[in-house]
């Protein structure tokens, strides 16, 4: 009896000893695979897709990207919903990102700010200086909502009455250094304005133009490569959007619309069919064209987009997906 417990004692501690071992094993492959960043890339400026959908519930986050320059995350361009679970899925680490450029203020590209920028004071400890560029604000009128400023929509999210002031103290101080960038000069063109110019890399932007709400076009320049975002933009902005994206690597485009007449005729006074991208591309010398924040319509008809771009423009086209790691 005395021999057939010690041997079931030894059993069991046999058991729990391999049991162990293989919960150490399995929590060391899965803290492994949480830590490895997306695959390395040589070269020194990347974008990750983190949203490539639009305003609908399709599968896709909304519109959001990080700019990785020598392989880290630095730059965050818009923030739509979805893109904070894709910044995790992404395995890339947090602890570099200091400057967020918002496009416009419509929902599918801010909607995730608060979620995010938590996510940043959860991953460090010590103090977060965040720049955030952004459109101006608008009064309402008689046929157009009002939008605030960049600046006054980051006080309402994180300001101290702010929705989300409790952030500023709640993991690691949090503060913000807010621009907003002129959209409206009545009379005169808009003006290209260096807002980053620092240890290589160069933000540029420009008023774009969404109908009623608005936006800015932005460019990044480092280590010699180029990316350019249009944010969702009309016929409106066009030589604005020429005028910026000249000779760029990578334009990332919003694609929402077929041509005419084959999306709702609304929709062409806010986004810019697959004929005009061409013909912006082609006059821009744009090196690649990479199609993002995609509708079911533009998602669906991928030969009838490519073939009206390749009427104007040579060079290669890309539809985005999320998680996409692309070198310009």
């Amino acid at each position: 009896m005395i021999r057939s417990a010690a041997r079931a004692a030894v059993a069991a501690k046999s058991l729990a000893t391999w049991l162990a071992i293989c919960v150490a094993l399995l929590a060391s492959a899965v803290g492994s695979a949480k830590a490895q960043p997306v695959a390395e890339s040589k070269s020194r400026l990347d974008v990750i897709v983190l949203g490539s959908g639009g305003p609908g519930a399709t599968g896709r986050a909304g519109s959001a990207y990080l700019v990785l320059l020598d392989g880290m995350p630095r730059i965050l361009v818009d923030a739509g919903p979805g893109s904070f679970v894709r910044i995790g899925e992404a395995g890339v680490p947090l602890t570099a990102i200091d400057t967020i450029l918002l496009t416009h203020l419509h929902a599918d590209h801010a909607g995730e700010l608060p979620g995010i920028v938590k996510a940043l004071a959860v991953s460090r400890r010590s103090r977060i200086q965040l720049r955030v560029f952004g459109p101006d604000g608008r009064a309402a009128d008689e046929s157009h909502a009002a939008f605030p400023s960049t600046r006054r929509l980051i006080d309402l999210l994180f300001g101290p009455a702010g929705a989300f002031g409790y952030l500023a103290n709640f993991s690691a101080p949090v503060s913000f250094a807010t621009m907003d960038i002129a959209t409206q000069r009545a009379g005169a063109p808009p003006v290209v304005q260096s807002i980053v110019n620092e240890g290589g890399l160069t933000v540029r932007a420009i008023a774009g133009h969404h109908r009623d709400a608005p936006s800015v076009i932005y460019r990044i320049d480092y280590a010699g490569r180029s990316v350019t975002f249009t944010g969702d933009i009309d016929a409106k902005g066009h030589a604005a959007l020429r005028r910026i994206a000249s000779g760029t690597d990578l334009l990332v485009f919003n694609s929402v619309v077929l041509d005419p007449p084959l999306s709702p005729e609304i929709l062409y006074t806010l986004h810019t069919p697959p004929g005009e991208i061409g013909a912006i591309a082609a006059d821009a010398h744009v090196e690649r064209l990479l199609l993002s924040h995609l509708s079911p319509a533009t998602d669906e008809r991928r030969d009838a987009v490519r073939e009206s771009i390749a009427r104007r423009f040579a060079g290669p086209v890309e539809f985005a997906s999320d998680g996409a790691r692309i070198t310009p």
